[in-house]
């Protein structure tokens, strides 16, 4: 049973009730979820093209999002960062003491055996106990 578990997610994903069940059977009594979203600001040539208000209205309305889909959800914490997906979750959770990490994970096409997905990212360099869960 862990204390602190990180939930990853998408908001373009939703929540996935099945990872959140995973994460709720891991915690020990008395322990603590967080669903943690990464917003990344856009990069390369697109940052040219947009001021640093609109980066300020896209974090808010992430903000907003994320805070919707956990209303009804009062066991669980949300945060959100800025940066890179795997490096923000793997800094997040080595900063907040987390004892696991569930994360859903998608059946991997061609590009991720290149460049791997966030969810081997995290599972290669997390100082802690990384539990995947992977859809159908």
């Amino acid at each position: 049973m862990y204390q602190k578990i990180l939930v990853p997610m998408a908001l373009d994903h939703g929540i996935s009730e099945h990872t959140l069940k995973v994460a709720r059977a891991l915690c020990a009594p008395g322990g603590e979820i967080t669903a943690l979203h990464v917003y990344e600001a856009p990069q390369g040539s697109v940052s040219a093209f947009l001021d640093k208000e609109a980066v300020r209205e896209g974090f808010e309305r992430a903000s907003a999002m994320l805070a919707a889909k956990l209303i009804d959800l009062p066991d669980v914490r949300s945060e959100m960062v800025k940066g890179h997906t795997a490096r923000s979750i793997i800094d997040f959770a080595a900063a907040h003491a987390v004892d696991c990490i569930v994360i859903g994970s998608h059946r991997p096409g061609l590009s991720d055996y290149f460049l791997g997905s966030t969810a081997s990212r995290v599972v290669r360099h997390a100082s802690c106990a990384v539990h995947v869960h992977r859809s159908a």
